[in-house]
């Protein structure tokens, strides 16, 4: 049975193509029998991990993105002979889940959570978290990517739940957890710390606050005061240090007005007296205002110590507070230089004052805030205050002390809650901690056993951020959450973490099946240090991103179940996400792996980055600045969309400006050629088949065996890719691979089969070679493509397996192993190819690249005097003074016609050494930036000297490696640059072009004559039949006959002689047919036609079915009965018997008819 690809549409629809694969997908239950095959033979596992998304929107670029990466390294994977799982993962817990819940059921307040029950809350959290799950599902399937959603894993549940307790459980058993305070964004009216998300969402930019100067008396000298500037007053009763920049310039000075002296930064001057800022401020002026009496580095300053603002914390245990302290944050932009720190309620302030000891990690701090904001009893003077509303008596305070030296305000951007609209404050929290600065050595030296793309993210962004991490606040005073496991007496003199559910059992007598608060939080543990009394659990839960961290070991119930198989693939083969997970996802997951088991969680890591908005801001769905995902694949295809965004500078942790118009080029630049070249070959291999009365069969021997330079090459080309690829793959390079991809797909499509056409229409032994070669090339690149574009490889591949053999058995073989082209269902199932080394061909590769070339620049030389391409020339020259010797040969004698056929020349010729100086000359130019130093002003001499030595002085002095040159030793590898130039420039005959990389000179002859112009017309012709028969909707094996009409002209016409004298060339073109004068037209149905302008005129040009040609001189009564004949019906030789007007006649093909027109034409001798 024949081959039948006749349904191949010339007009594809990608995303019509894709929807059916995803159908054939789901139809095949892909995923699950990929991975079954694969566990049947043996594979090894390759293990990735999935950074599990919230699914409470629906996903965006970014997603689609990091997707598309995840999905294309796990393909190939798979591809390559491992077994892969894929599990989808759910973020369930956490602030945007709280988030859209409050707005929902408007609250406020931490008390209406309370109210309401935490039960009822986490209900309706429970509720929304699957909400878009669906959606999801829908939209990663259309993206193409395998990944299994039946088998997911989600943050809420009680088994992964579980293993987050044990990670947790096993840090506290190591000392590596405590309880400390973190600096956090406040809201005093809901009474709760808020995340950073939450500070940033109500903004307010014209807050008015008061902004203070006070002074700080020395100890040692009252006398001179150090002076702070703040614009939180309320956080002066709590100040316990000053800081200064270490490299900042301080100044004491005395003001000559009050007499006090002061110490400030010296670019900070102006602080206490503006005028110094003003426009017409002179230097000379400061001696009415001042005198300098002293100055001082920061550091210098460093264990001052001063007098406090207030006495309220005098007595505090162990205390060695109001001291200068220094750290770099300190700026000169604003204030003093000299900073009040209030450890509670800054986060710097903390980190600072914990450094210098001025508090104890873990200790307590003095805050005399409650969670509503009001002054405790430890700031006796405002007990009972709000915060905020304290300012003016505090200030009113200070100044009656003369400790107030400036008051004013300040108009700024401020945070306030989103919830209540009230100013936030920072205030220190009760956290526990992860003491991640104890194992920074490990986390550093486990960073360098990974691998990332790029390396610098890894090697400078991670480091640093290791290098720098402070200690981990893991908990959240929230509800929706996995509480921590611990249950502490009200003192704290006894605390117990908990490691699972069986524990808890144990010590509590309650089973459990749920792990969250409206569970946990009502149990009690009997203490053993004070029996008779109950432990309880405490208030917080975890941040969600110490779950994400523990994913490795939660997805899988680890420690409790799947210990073996999970401590088998530990740590993951591969991880992929965006660049801002450097400070997220990838941090917690170095941090707990190390903590837990001194490794890394992952080998390798590709890291991508962002994807703007064409115009480069961030993607706003208020602003509408980037078109919808789902708009953009329903319009080009999913396949375009990933290979757009994967072959850009994204997957280079760069940031992309996404633009519509660059996956549309996707489709023109890449899928369509793939496309056509692929429908090309289908249709030619049916040709073939009904010519040469044979079926074609995929022969892997045949394109070994080919000696067609082109075959050869590409071929070699091939296998160079299918190197090349694995080489980069295993390296997780993508940004190299796709350009590499997407240029093999432009020259298979723009050259080989370019090149091609004509020997692969034929029906010989060579026109078969040819299609074997660009068959296997297509479903070697379908299946290497399909990690990268999995639909159109699925496309392509379900109609060339139908050629292959072992399609016969697909019924019984089409999934099951072993996997083979043709017999398999999915190209997805099939190994990614490996290279054949004896196939691989430097020299017919470099070749080509020579011959493509020597074509562009013909065709630049041709432009140059405004010669079509359609007008033969006579002779070109070609001329290669760099090529070795083995590929000049080559294109010399295997490409030299490609060459001829390309640029429509009747002759080409290859110059040798010897010759090649009466074509190019070598430029010479000193390298300036070597030789400037050595040779000072001989540089003038040597420059000239060089600029006049001829070309085989040149080229002496080349090979040699010196020459003198102006009375100079000169280095011509070092200290020169050379080039390659066109030397007849000017030249009225030959026009020139020169490669830019100067190995390649071409000039052709553009001097006409008659016979050229003739050969030019004809290929107009051809060029317009062509036309017409894609205009027609002809397909490939309709026939046709050609006519035309040369307006004003006589039959005799200036075309027709052109067309007589090149009559062979339309034979060859057109499988015998030539095409002739409208006269001898016969049919009278058209095809198409269409005037054109050939040469100098117009020209009517037709296309139409074959019929029947009746020869001159035949009566009107045997035209009209040869007029109802079907010329399908006849045969050459054939004579046909009639009776016309009573007379038996007999019309003999040949005499008196004809099976075309252009064999009439040559038996009248037209042409």
């Amino acid at each position: 049975m024949l081959s039948s690809f006749s349904s191949i549409s010339t007009a594809v629809s990608f995303p019509d193509a894709e929807e059916d694969c995803v159908l054939l997908w789901k139809s095949l239950d892909a995923l699950r029998l990929q991975n079954n095959l694969a566990k049947e033979r043996g594979d090894p596992e390759y293990t990735f991990y999935d950074g599990p998304p919230f699914a409470t929107g629906l996903p965006h670029y970014g997603h689609i993105l990091a997707g598309t990466i995840k999905d294309t390294v796990t393909r190939y994977a798979a591809q390559t002979g491992h077994y892969v799982s894929r599990r989808a993962g759910w973020d369930c817990h956490g602030l945007p889940v709280e988030y859209e819940i409050d707005q929902q059921l408007n609250i406020t307040r931490r008390e209406q959570v309370l109210e309401m029950g935490i039960d009822t809350y986490n209900k309706h959290c429970r509720g929304i978290v699957t909400r878009y799950t669906g959606e999801w599902e829908t939209t990663v399937n259309r993206l193409g990517r395998w990944i299994d959603f039946r088998d997911d894993y989600k943050t809420m549940d009680p088994t992964f739940m579980e293993s987050v307790w044990w990670v947790f459980k096993t840090l506290f058993d190591k000392g590596l957890v405590y309880q400390g305070y973190k600096v956090m964004p406040f809201s005093t009216a809901c009474g709760t710390p808020l995340s950073n998300f939450e500070a940033g969402l109500n903004y307010k930019e014209d807050t008015v606050d008061p902004a203070v100067v006070v002074s700080f008396p020395l100890v040692d000298d009252s006398d001179v005061s150090l002076i702070a500037w703040t614009t939180t007053p309320w956080t002066l009763p709590s100040n316990l240090a000053l800081c200064v920049h270490p490299d900042l310039q301080y100044v004491k000075v005395k003001d000559l007005k009050t007499g006090k002296v002061m110490v400030m930064a010296e670019e900070r001057l102006k602080q206490v007296w503006p005028q110094m800022g003003g426009k017409k401020w002179k230097k000379e002026n400061e001696k009415e205002l001042f005198e300098r009496l002293d100055k001082y580095k920061g550091s210098d300053l460093v264990g001052w110590k001063y007098k406090p603002l207030f006495p309220y914390f005098s007595s505090f245990p162990g205390n060695t507070f109001w001291r200068v302290l220094s750290d770099t944050y300190v700026t000169s932009d604003s204030g003093t230089g000299i900073v009040h720190q209030a450890p509670a309620f800054g986060e710097d302030d903390y980190r600072v004052c914990l450094a210098a000891g001025v508090i104890e990690k873990g200790g307590e701090i003095p805050c005399p805030v409650d969670a509503n904001g009001i002054f405790t009893e430890d700031c006796a003077d405002f007990k009972g205050r709000y915060v905020k509303e304290a300012d003016d008596d505090i200030c009113a305070l200070l100044k009656s002390a003369g400790r107030l030296v400036q008051k004013d305000q300040i108009k700024h951007s401020y945070p306030f809650c989103w919830r209540s609209d009230t100013p936030l404050i920072y205030k220190a929290v009760p956290s526990w901690f992860v003491k991640v600065e104890e194992i920074k050595d490990r986390l550093l030296a486990n960073n360098e056993k990974t691998y990332w793309v790029p390396s610098h993210v890894k090697e400078v962004r991670f480091r640093n951020w290791l290098r720098d991490a402070r200690d981990w606040a893991v908990s959240r005073n929230r509800f929706w959450g996995t509480p921590i496991p611990v249950w502490a007496s009200e003192s704290f003199d006894e605390v117990v973490c908990v490691g699972s559910v069986e524990e808890l059992r144990e010590l509590s007598g309650v089973s459990v099946s749920d792990l969250h608060r409206e569970t946990v939080d009502k149990i009690e543990i009997p203490s053993k240090k004070n029996p008779g009394t109950t432990l309880k659990r405490i208030d917080e839960v975890f941040d969600c991103w110490f779950e994400s961290g523990s994913m490795p070991y939660a997805q899988k119930h680890y420690p409790f179940e799947n210990a073996e198989e999970f401590e088998g693939q530990f740590p993951a083969d591969f991880i992929a996400e965006g660049l801002d997970q450097t400070r997220g996802w990838f941090y917690t997951l170095m941090v707990l792996s190390t903590a837990l088991f001194d490794k890394p969680a992952f080998k390798n890591l590709i890291v991508n980055g962002l994807v703007l908005a064409g115009d480069g801001k961030k993607m706003s769905k208020r602003l509408k600045n980037y078109p919808d995902p789902t708009l953009v694949i329903n319009k080009y295809g999913a396949d375009a969309l990933r290979m757009y965004l994967i072959n850009s500078p994204v997957v280079r942790a760069e940031p992309l400006k996404f633009q519509e118009e660059g996956v549309l080029g996707v489709v023109k630049d890449v899928f369509l050629p793939w496309f056509n070249a692929f429908r090309f070959l289908m249709q030619n291999v049916e040709r073939w088949e009904g010519e040469a009365g044979g079926r074609f069969a995929p022969d892997k021997g045949k394109v070994a065996s080919s000696t067609n330079s082109i075959d050869v090459w590409l071929t070699a080309r091939t296998q160079g890719l299918i190197k090349f690829v694995h080489q980069e793959m295993s390296a997780y390079r993508l940004y190299t691979v796709m350009p590499e991809l997407v240029a093999f797909v432009t020259e298979l499509t723009n050259w080989y089969v370019r090149l091609n056409r004509d020997r692969l229409k034929g029906t010989d032994e060579d026109a078969e070679t040819g299609l074997q070669v660009l068959y296997d090339t297509l479903l070697d690149v379908t299946v290497l493509m399909s990690p990268f574009t999995p639909f159109i490889s699925e496309y392509f591949y379900q109609h060339l397996r139908k050629l292959q053999p072992s399609y016969a058995d697909r019924e019984e073989g089409g999934r099951v192993n072993p996997p083979l082209p043709g017999k398999s269902d999915s190209v997805h199932l099939l190994r990614v190819p490996a290279y054949d080394p004896s196939l691989l061909n430097d020299t017919a590769v470099q070749g080509f690249k020579v011959l493509q070339k020597i074509i562009k620049l013909g065709r630049d030389a041709r432009e140059k005097r405004l010669i079509s391409v359609k007008m033969p020339i006579a002779c070109m020259v070609v001329v290669l003074p760099l090529t070795a010797a083995e590929i000049l040969e080559d294109v010399r004698t295997k490409l030299a016609d490609y060459v001829k056929s390309e640029l429509n020349s009747w002759d080409v010729r290859f110059v040798t050494r010897e010759e090649e100086h009466e074509w190019v000359k070598i430029s010479l130019l000193p390298d300036l930036k070597v030789l400037g130093k050595k040779l000072g002003k001989k540089m003038s001499g040597v420059k000239k000297a060089l600029v006049a030595m001829t070309h085989e002085e040149a080229k002496k002095a080349i090979a040699d490696g010196s020459a003198e040159v102006g009375g100079v030793t000169i280095d011509f590898k070092s200290e020169v640059l050379s080039k390659y130039t066109y030397a007849k420039e000017g030249d009225e005959r030959w026009e020139g072009a020169v490669h830019s990389d100067g190995d390649v000179v071409v000039a052709i002859d553009t001097k006409e004559d008659p016979a050229l112009v003739a050969a030019g017309k004809c290929r107009e012709v051809i060029t317009n039949i062509q036309k017409l028969r894609k205009s027609a909707g002809l397909e490939m094996a309709d026939k046709v006959e050609a006519f035309y009409k040369e307006v004003g002209a006589a039959m005799g016409g200036t075309l027709a002689a052109c067309i007589k004298s090149n009559a062979d060339t339309f034979v060859k073109k057109f499988d015998g047919m030539v095409p002739l004068p409208e006269e001898l037209a016969s049919s009278s149905k058209i095809y198409a036609s269409a005037t054109v302008d050939i040469g100098a005129s117009k020209v009517v040009i037709s296309i139409r079915p074959p019929s029947v040609s009746v020869a001159s001189g035949v009566g009107e009564g045997p035209r009209m009965f040869l007029a109802t004949v079907d010329v399908k019906d006849l045969e050459r030789g054939m004579a046909l018997k009639c009776n016309i007007d009573g007379e038996d006649m007999e019309l003999s093909e040949g005499k008196e008819w004809f099976l075309n027109a252009t064999d009439r034409a040559v038996a009248e001798k037209v042409i």
